[in-house]
């Protein structure tokens, strides 16, 4: 606008209108770039989603992970079969419901045993797509299975979640969990390690040592998802909760990586887990207790074995027809044994064809004997 040089009362009385005419125009000015910043502020991209200059950091990184990883994460539906006994006919329906993740490009998912114990069929859902699924192994002392599916051609890729390292774990850092809680898949709920190196009863009747503790919320659904570290890295596969009214009540758990990362290859490549044993059969804890004995009583050994050439023996009658009570195994190497769960975890890291000391009681004499262990 121009403003020429003119004298008198209309020049004030023009000069004054021009100026609150600029004014005016400054005012909406001003407040469009300031309607402009804020839309900016919190502006949606195309996909909808929020700005990232609108989140706060520990923000965007949870949002980031979550992009990233929940392509990684699927529903998995337990289906069994019944027949109507008046019909005849058959009839499938789930059974239950739970999480998996993809654990390779050639279409391994990994999830709980307890999510498809007892299944006449299995389908995992992936992208709004749902696959039959075949399962290849489990191992229920650890409450893992691997699950297969095909994915054919042009039906999207697959993605694995990436895997991180239990001994950099610390009590205290930021974890996330993905799962389908109650048919709501790819649900995101946050935390932190509450406490490492739990040893908790899992669904194989078995304590499953080096448990992740967590207070991300884990409700029934959770089961057989990731958590997650703050980089999108699988850190552990949701388990269990304590809770007295079966939903999240802070204390939840997670099979730990190193675990994972040790039985899913094996289950991959021969169908199950190599357990190394001792090749002897052996009495339930509940006649030990009975009988007030601490430790693992031997039933019977087979003869030639290694068990057998290593001096062990199983309950045997005498010349006098009396019962002799089997030895009574109390350690391996270093570790204590008190019961089965012990004698298993304690066998834990061994393979086939490893030699061990057995600690074991005879007549309540105390000895040792060193043998080669089995595959079982």
């Amino acid at each position: 606008m121009y403003l020429g040089l003119i004298s008198g009362p209309t020049a004030i009385a023009q000069t004054t209108l021009l100026l609150q005419i600029l004014s005016m125009r400054l005012s909406v000015l001003a407040t469009g770039l300031i309607i402009a910043l804020a839309t900016n502020h919190v502006a949606a991209d195309p996909a909808g989603r929020l700005s990232s200059r609108a989140l706060l950091e520990d923000e965007r990184n949870t949002v980031e992970v979550f992009r990233d990883v929940s392509p990684s994460v699927v529903y998995v539906v337990n289906r069994v079969v019944q027949r109507d006994i008046f019909s005849g006919r058959s009839n499938e329906f789930s059974r239950g419901t739970g999480s998996g993740f993809i654990w390779d490009a050639q279409g391994h998912i990994v999830t709980n045993f307890h999510v498809v114990s007892g299944s006449s069929s299995i389908s995992v859902v992936l992208d709004n797509r749902e696959y039959r699924a075949k399962l290849l192994g489990s191992e229920p002392r650890r409450d893992i299975a691997v699950l297969k599916i095909d994915v054919a051609r042009g039906k999207g890729t697959l993605k694995p979640v990436r895997r991180g390292r239990y001994r950099d774990l610390v009590v205290g850092q930021k974890v996330l969990a993905i799962g389908s809680p109650f048919g709501f898949d790819r649900t995101l709920t946050t935390g932190v390690v509450s406490a490492l190196g739990r040893e908790i009863l899992g669904a194989g009747g078995v304590t499953i040592p080096d448990m992740v503790q967590t207070d991300a919320s884990i409700n029934p659904g959770n089961s057989g998802g990731p958590l997650l570290n703050s980089a999108g890295e699988l850190i552990g596969m949701n388990t269990m909760i304590f809770s007295k009214s079966g939903s999240s009540a802070g204390i939840g758990f997670a099979v730990p990586i190193n675990l994972i990362r040790r039985i899913v290859p094996q289950i991959i490549k021969n169908g199950r887990v190599e357990t190394a044993g001792l090749g002897v059969r052996i009495l339930p804890d509940s006649t030990a207790r009975r009988w007030n004995i601490e430790g693992v009583i031997i039933r019977s050994v087979k003869p030639g074995s290694n068990a057998a050439r290593a001096g062990l023996r199983g309950i045997r009658q005498n010349r006098n027809g009396s019962i002799e009570l089997g030895d009574v195994i109390v350690g391996i190497d270093g570790e204590t044994v008190r019961n089965y769960d012990d004698l298993y975890n304690a066998l834990e890291g061994y393979k086939p064809g490893d030699r061990v000391t057995v600690h074991y009681r005879r007549d309540g004499a105390k000895k040792k004997t060193r043998m080669r262990l089995v595959s079982l």
